[in-house]
């Protein structure tokens, strides 16, 4: 599940966190150690809390939980939920960097972090384990792991891309409403995703899509190596990245007449859903869920099996197991259940988180899915095409310095587009200064 974050620079440098991690290796996680009933091996019985922390919506719901607390007495399970990723971000890496006191029993995780974490991956418990081979995609299943192979994240969701769509601006602006007919209406590359959008915001007042650095995520995602070189994982110039460039330059010669001039996940883009502020979204399974919580009362959305350029991923979430845990066995033996094809399959029937299991990629309950919401959808066959046409395109190397990279393009473009306080060339010239500060 990807969402906007802030460097990891912003809230602990890497340095201070490189420094603790041996403080976070010397804690045993089996310390207070507990046997599989969740009793103590003293052999004094004890109830067990373990607590999960996530964000956004991963569709892990009450009931879903109270399953597992009914099926393991002893066990209770408390889920904190932070509204944003960054939030959890910066929890997460505050208290890593103060040797992982205070953190959740599970944490989740998005795969744009892993490169940073695998720096200290002593912080969190090796989640091997016989009962989860061949649980998970190959790619998805080494996105978990360190460079040195632990494995750190247990897979929860992948973020196989499709186009949402309000099927009546659609209607009021000429264009076809039918979601197999906006399918074939959208085939083809960004240009002309672009181009479709200029037709529409001629015959009508709302813009075409919501946020530019939303464009930039879909785009970006296509690049083998867009910031960095993965053979040696050395950061490129970004003064001589021309790909990068390239891509800038055209979502801002576009965004005057079809952004909607917002910042997802802020106060007057969930405004804007009540409001026809934007036709169409970057649509991964995940972002159902946050359509159809600020849409309330609003009809006309509908999911088109396409996507610009023929196919990407865009986010995909993890659980981890922090090392400084007290109850780490209960902890992974949660997280395992958590990341099972049926639990996923469950959870992707309330939030819209395409799951990353391959049994339950294959499951009949995924593939009948409909969504009621966005007009009787069949958002499991969609996204499982959806899934498919991801293995045609490279997934992007991110080695330790994308994030912080992004961010700086990210800000970039977000200046001239949200913040409208400076000129494309300005902007440009102000990430090359941020891109040196960042002394790569």
């Amino acid at each position: 599940m990807r969402k906007n974050s802030k460097k990891w620079v912003a809230v602990a440098g890497i340095a201070s966190i490189s420094l603790l991690a041996s403080a976070c290796g010397g804690n045993d996680p089996e310390t207070p150690a507990t046997n599989s009933s969740g009793g103590s091996t003293s052999g004094e019985t004890k109830d067990i809390t373990l607590t999960v922390a996530t964000f956004n919506n991963f569709g892990y719901t009450d009931e879903l939980l109270k399953e597992y607390m009914d099926a393991n007495p002893g066990i209770k399970v408390v889920h904190t939920k932070a509204a944003e990723s960054k939030d959890a971000r910066a929890n997460l890496t505050t208290r890593i960097a103060a040797g992982g006191d205070g953190l959740a029993d599970i944490e989740a995780i998005e795969i744009d972090w892993m490169p940073e974490l695998s720096q200290v991956e002593d912080a969190f418990a090796d989640l091997t384990d016989p009962a989860v081979d061949g649980r998970w995609l190959e790619w998805k299943l080494n996105q978990g792991k360190t460079p040195s192979g632990k494995l750190i994240g247990y897979g929860t969701d992948i973020g196989p891309e499709a186009v949402c769509y309000r099927a009546d601006l659609f209607e009021e602006a000429g264009l076809p409403t039918d979601r197999e007919e906006v399918a074939k209406l959208l085939e083809g590359d960004w240009a002309h995703y672009f181009e479709v959008g200029k037709t529409f915001v001629e015959k009508s007042d709302s813009a075409w899509y919501d946020d530019s650095n939303a464009i930039l995520q879909g785009m970006i995602g296509q690049v083998e190596a867009p910031y960095e070189d993965p053979a040696t994982g050395d950061a490129k110039d970004l003064a001589s990245n021309t790909e990068v460039k390239a891509l800038y330059d055209q979502i801002l010669s576009v965004a005057p007449d079809l952004s909607a001039h917002l910042k997802q996940w802020q106060g007057d883009w969930d405004t804007a859903f009540q409001k026809d502020g934007f036709a169409t979204m970057l649509c991964p399974a995940w972002m159902t869920g946050p359509i159809e919580e600020r849409s309330g009362g609003v009809e006309g959305w509908d999911v088109a099996d396409v996507f610009p350029g023929g196919g990407g991923n865009w986010g995909g979430s993890f659980l981890t197991v922090p090392a400084s845990g007290k109850n780490v066995d209960e902890a992974k033996k949660l997280a395992q259940w958590l990341t099972s094809p049926e639990v996923q399959i469950k959870a992707f029937n309330s939030a819209g988180t395409f799951p990353s299991q391959i049994e339950a990629q294959s499951s009949q309950d995924l593939l009948d899915a409909k969504n009621e919401f966005f007009n009787d959808a069949p958002v499991g066959s969609i996204f499982s095409n959806r899934a498919k046409a991801i293995d045609g395109i490279p997934q992007p190397f991110k080695g330790k310095n994308y994030f912080a990279i992004h961010q700086t393009v990210q800000d970039a473009i977000e200046r001239v587009d949200v913040n409208q306080n400076t000129d494309a060339a300005a902007s440009w010239e102000k990430a090359l200064s941020d891109f040196k500060a960042l002394g790569l």
